[in-house]
């Protein structure tokens, strides 16, 4: 059937729950900020992010007039915090800073029941598996290592290193060029009608949808060519699978 299984990764494989601006989450910031010499208080802390991002979305747009939906790359966001304070800092200390953020606003994260299961299953069955995902690097390499997905994959493409989101078309192509992957031999699996089910239909490639609790709600035509209504990520295997 399918030799390319492309999957989507949070809300499709891994269920998270994050709160960016929470009051609280940036009165640790804060003090972390601190504690490197960078002083803010939690609302001034809060304030120059947004303007830091908007900054960077804005620069990305200009670099890459070529995409339609582009993505930044959020740790030169926090090394711009310090350095606004006058403070250097290293790469590795920026890391930890955007993996200290990450936890600070994340309020639990987990593999869908079924998860390791169908992904064994599709190994084991010859397929290959592909991640094409909006996410940050900095927060999405140290989540999968934990939660142990790192392994499954044949390839990985992350938002924010090539500065481009799904649904466009250009992130798609970045994925299928660097593998060798022929479009009739692929299919997307995704929890996000826009981002991942009309995304891979203007793309050209075949999809599966499955909603999840944090899907975005539909409106309009749900173009997948398959659908999982409840959220049980076991029936991935038997519709992956089918014909094999």
């Amino acid at each position: 059937m399918y030799k390319n299984c492309v999957f989507d990764l949070y809300g499709t494989l891994i269920d998270i729950n994050t709160d960016e601006w929470s009051i609280e989450l940036w009165e640790k910031m804060a003090v972390y900020y601190g504690y490197k010499g960078a002083h803010y208080t939690a609302e001034e802390l809060n304030e120059e992010y947004g303007k830091l991002v908007e900054a960077e979305k804005k620069a990305t747009h200009r670099r890459h007039k070529e995409y339609e939906v582009i993505d930044i790359k959020i740790d030169k966001v926090f090394k711009k915090l310090y350095n606004q304070k006058g403070v250097k800092v290293t790469k590795a200390a920026v890391e930890q800073t955007c993996s200290v953020f990450r936890c600070f606003s994340t309020k639990y994260i987990k593999l869908y029941d079924g998860v390791t299961e169908v992904l064994d299953a599709l190994k084991a069955n010859g397929k290959k598996i592909y991640l094409l995902s909006n996410a940050q690097r900095s927060f999405t390499a140290n989540e999968m290592d934990m939660l142990g997905l790192t392994k499954y994959f044949d390839g990985i493409c992350i938002s924010s290193d090539e500065e481009c989101s799904k649904p466009d078309s250009h992130y798609f192509e970045i994925l299928f060029d660097r593998y060798g992957l022929e479009k009739n031999e692929s299919i997307m699996i995704g929890n996000d009608y826009i981002s991942d089910i009309k995304g891979a239909h203007d793309f050209g490639i075949d999809s599966l949808y499955i909603h999840q609790s944090i899907s975005p709600e539909i409106e309009g035509e749900l173009l997948s060519n398959y659908k999982i209504m409840d959220g049980d990520v076991h029936k991935m295997k038997e519709l992956l699978l089918r014909g094999e």
